[in-house]
């Protein structure tokens, strides 16, 4: 919030967000700009495990990774808000999520612009055997948290997308694979998040095994081929994240909340407004769903409709809305206008098919 703590500086590329910006370029035709990030993917971010490490989330844009992070206490911060930081202690975080992200823009990418070259896939695979031994352990997650590392539900769908895109662009490409391997820890992956990941109090699928709390993130489910967009637990986690936040749920105003808004939950002090990315992939998760539930579809466009009156006089959004309506965070933020273009392209596509 405005005046508060949770003040980071975003001056980089997350290679999260680089991923997912390669999907939101093919969505709109952009193949020439995908190519682009592709290339600064395979130049910046080495996917071939150097000596077994993990691959760093957080990049300049020149591919150095080295950014410790440090308070500028002689700053006061816009309109208060301290501390003032540079440097992302971020890029310290072991996120295993990452690569389930960059391994789906590749696939779309080889898919839709042009063939990935051998080279290139050999050090995809090498990272893809580096995901089969690494897979099962906690991490800080996609909301980076600095208090604790968990066994984060989303963090594990990811792990299955990239041995699942992996599986794919070998068959694809008929290119030399450990495909048994990586089928087999794929399908270990699914079956521990349909166990572990499911609370059947809540009927809902949790943040984390053994968690009671929900977390937008799982809205991606769906997204990613995971599970149906119908599936029953899809539908039961949906209908708890639609609930009021004093009701257990995520949504307040149809603005959605990327987690409980208690500060037990990341450990850090103050409040946090709703996170736009998760509102946009709440439209998108309903539009799916509407294939069953048509009550659904049309709660998506209203929802859709809603997001856009936060947006400013140019169309944009910073990362977060305050219960009064402002841009919290950071402003523009491209993670937000990702999520934008796949919900506007998949809900304009969904009613258009109901009008036929």
């Amino acid at each position: 919030m405005i005046g508060g703590t949770r003040n980071w500086d975003y001056r980089y590329t997350w290679l999260r967000d680089a991923a997912f910006t390669v999907y939101a370029f093919l969505r709109i035709g952009f193949t020439a700009e995908a190519a682009g990030f592709v290339n600064w993917i395979q130049n910046c971010a080495d996917l071939g495990p150097h000596a077994g490490k993990r691959l760093p989330v957080v990049f300049t844009i020149h591919g150095d990774s080295h950014l410790p992070e440090a308070t500028l206490d002689h700053w006061e911060g816009y309109r208060q808000s301290k501390p003032v930081r540079i440097g992302n202690e971020a890029v310290e975080q072991y996120q295993n999520d990452i690569y389930g992200e960059v391994l789906d823009s590749l696939y779309l990418y080889n898919k839709y612009v042009s063939p990935i070259d051998y080279d290139f896939w050999v050090r995809i695979r090498t990272r893809l055997d580096w995901i089969c031994k690494n897979w099962q352990s906690p991490d800080a997650g996609i909301w980076e948290m600095r208090n604790r590392q968990e066994h984060f539900v989303y963090s594990k769908v990811m792990n299955w997308v990239a041995l699942d895109r992996g599986v794919r662009l070998a068959d694809k490409r008929a290119f030399p694979a450990n495909r048994e391997r990586w089928i087999e820890e794929r399908d270990r992956i699914y079956e521990e998040v349909m166990t572990r990941g499911w609370n059947g109090q809540r009927h809902a699928f949790t943040q984390h095994y053994g968690s009671e709390d929900l977390d937008a993130s799982l809205l991606i489910m769906p997204l990613v081929f995971f599970l149906a967009p119908t599936d029953r637990r899809m539908l039961g986690t949906l209908r708890a994240i639609l609930e009021s936040p004093k009701r257990g749920g995520l949504v307040s105003d149809g603005l959605v909340y990327r987690y409980p808004p208690r500060e037990r939950v990341d450990g850090l002090p103050g409040e946090e407004g709703t996170f736009n990315i998760c509102s946009f992939w709440l439209v998108e998760a309903l539009t799916r769903a509407g294939q069953a539930e048509p009550a659904m579809l049309d709660q998506a466009r209203l929802l859709f409709e809603h997001m856009l009156g936060y947006a400013n006089h140019l169309g944009l959004y910073a990362e977060q809305t305050s219960n009064q309506g402002e841009a919290l965070g950071n402003f523009p933020q491209a993670f937000t206008h990702l999520a934008l273009i796949s919900a506007a392209f998949n809900l304009d596509r969904m009613l258009g098919s109901r009008k036929a």
